[in-house]
């Protein structure tokens, strides 16, 4: 095994072990904001399983909160750790948008292993 190969495997041991904060922002309990929380919570249970946490924050009761993480549209997540600060915007309904908006996905196992 190269040292590359080496580095790859443990770049993937740590992502499998970080554990995620992910920031929800919404409005209320709208049915938009639970049907955005829903599909979150299901991304994360079908890929985290055990390695999330979901924050919920409500700008109706909290709106000063908005401006740390730059919320200009809601609903919107935003995943605090790991670093770097990722985010996006909608009701989450599409899963790989938000794999990808998120980089949930774990890295991909070389060929060569």
């Amino acid at each position: 095994m190269t040292a590359l190969h080496k580095r790859a495997r443990a770049r993937r041991e740590r992502a499998a072990e970080q554990e995620y904060l992910l920031r929800l922002y919404v409005a209320g309990q709208t049915p938009k904001s639970v049907e955005a929380f829903t599909n979150l919570k299901e991304i994360c249970e079908s890929h985290l399983k055990g390695r999330y946490r979901i924050e919920v924050i409500d700008l109706l009761e909290n709106p000063a909160l908005a401006r740390g993480d730059q919320i200009l549209a809601l609903p919107a997540v935003v995943r605090q750790l790991p670093p770097p600060v990722k985010k996006i915007i909608g009701n989450f309904s599409d899963a790989e948008r938000v794999l990808v908006g998120l980089d949930l996905r774990p890295l991909k196992r070389s060929r060569a292993e």
